[in-house]
């Protein structure tokens, strides 16, 4: 017995030593593959394409002219005239393979005949809607610096961002924020996308010259500009100084975009936006005159009734769809459509199209054309023909029923081997458009603009 048992436990000693040398070398080979598998994932990520390979800067700048007759600081008549210029620098950073923040800083100086007008007495010209001023408040510069973070996952599939922007001028300041999310789906054939963004805005006190002596505890008729000037009319002028109460102007809008593939040569897209805008959304400068209530001039410039005053709240909706085709590698077409409404009674249509055309392996030609036609808001009349009876009043030709044609043209030089240098950026493209504007209210506009993409070698 005890032979057997001692055989016994020597058998099963050895059935350990060989299952214990199946365990190891079992666990060893587990190991092995897991550290190969963790090292396929980790090449994966190692060799993963980019977002954005390299620093990209772009260089962008405009010129913009217009002219007309319809003024709203001068109550629906004067001088529109405007010229503005613009410069705009856009980085683009990658910080990961992942994620990139995008830096746009711009700065635009205008000078306007309009708004010289918000006080026409300050300057050596004689008084007239017709006649810029040439005091300080013709000229303005409008500053803006924006953020942008975005986030892509592994597969590309999605993508979050986050922006930040703050932007100001000399009656004017603004910040916001927000953010979007984007999902492809059907091997990114389908793309959806949400985003939302927010605005608070604050206006600065800045009314029409003759109705600032007319705010509680002015000096009203007994002011400078009535003691050094002769007024001529309605000698008896009192008007109605319109004092908002709030400076602040909140806006909050909703984005939704859904983009298809529908073929090789095919794409559509869907685009929904809800903007609410509330508090001050009157423009304390713009003039109104009263048909029931008699004219009061000094010089040849007729001194205002009272001042714009619009609703604090505004609901705007907007639908549109774009149809993208592919006919050959010279050319494509793009189409855009648009309706818009709100509850101020704007309603409008917008077609534009758009069509590339390829004439060498380097350059490209964008003609376009883009119409435009609005239904007048329910609170707009032209000069002097609003009732001192009216809740709400503008004589503002931007809220008025108007149709505009806009033609464009534009050139683009792309090198995809940067061969032009700008010490350690190479010059990917060159772009030139000019796009010509005309409305029906007799406002037209030409603008220039242009822009230098460069990127980090």
């Amino acid at each position: 017995m005890e032979e057997k048992l001692v055989g016994a436990v020597v058998v099963t000693k050895n059935i350990n030593k060989m299952t214990l040398k199946k365990i190891l070398i079992s666990s060893v080979l587990f190991l092995l593959s897991f550290i190969g598998h963790s090292q396929e994932e980790k090449e994966a990520t190692v060799f993963k394409k980019r977002v954005l390979e390299t620093i990209e800067v772009d260089l962008l700048s405009s010129f913009y002219a217009q002219d007309g007759d319809h003024a709203a600081v001068n109550g629906g008549i004067g001088l529109q005239e405007m010229t503005d210029f613009t410069a705009t620098m856009v980085v683009a950073i990658p910080l990961s393979d992942d994620d990139v923040i995008t830096i746009d800083t711009g700065i635009s100086a205008y000078t306007s005949a309009s708004s010289s007008n918000v006080d026409p007495f300050d300057g050596k010209n004689i008084a007239d809607p017709f006649v810029a001023s040439s005091g300080a408040s013709k000229s303005d510069v409008w500053v803006n610096f924006t953020t942008t973070y975005s986030h892509s996952s592994d597969d590309r599939n999605q993508l979050w961002s986050a922006i930040v922007s703050v932007s100001s001028e000399y009656d004017y300041s603004s910040i916001g924020g927000g953010g979007s999310f984007t999902k492809l789906f059907n091997e990114k054939n389908t793309t959806v996308s949400l985003s939302g963004h927010v605005y608070i805005d604050v206006w600065k006190e800045f009314y029409p010259i003759e109705l600032r002596a007319f705010a509680p505890g002015g000096v009203r008729l007994d002011g400078a500009l009535f003691y050094y000037n002769t007024m001529t009319g309605n000698s008896n002028y009192n008007p109605i100084y319109q004092q908002f109460e709030g400076k602040g102007r909140n806006s909050y809008s909703l984005g939704l975009n859904m983009s298809q593939i529908l073929s090789k040569k095919l794409q559509g897209s869907l685009v929904f936006d809800v903007i609410l805008q509330k508090g001050l959304l009157s423009t304390p400068f713009h003039r109104i005159y009263f048909s029931d209530v008699a004219d009061s001039f000094i010089e040849n410039f007729h001194l205002a009734d009272t001042n714009e005053k619009l609703p604090d709240t505004r609901l705007k909706i907007a639908l549109g769809g774009r149809l993208n085709y592919y006919f050959n590698e010279f050319l494509i077409l793009r189409t855009f459509y648009r309706y818009y409404t709100d509850d101020w009674g704007i309603k409008s249509h917008t077609i534009s199209v758009e069509a590339p055309i390829k004439i060498t392996d380097k350059f490209t030609l964008y003609p376009s054309y883009r119409y435009y036609n609005q239904t007048g808001a329910d609170y707009f009349a032209p000069y002097e023909q609003h009732l001192s009876t009216q809740e709400f009043y503008t004589s503002d030709y931007d809220l008025s029923q108007y149709h505009a044609n806009q033609f464009g043209f534009g050139v683009r030089y792309t090198d995809i081997f940067t061969k032009a240098h700008v010490w350690k950026f190479g010059l990917k493209s060159i772009e030139l458009k000019h796009h010509q504007y005309d409305r029906s209210t007799g406002l037209k506009s030409n603008i220039i603009s242009g822009g230098l993409k460069f990127v980090m070698e």
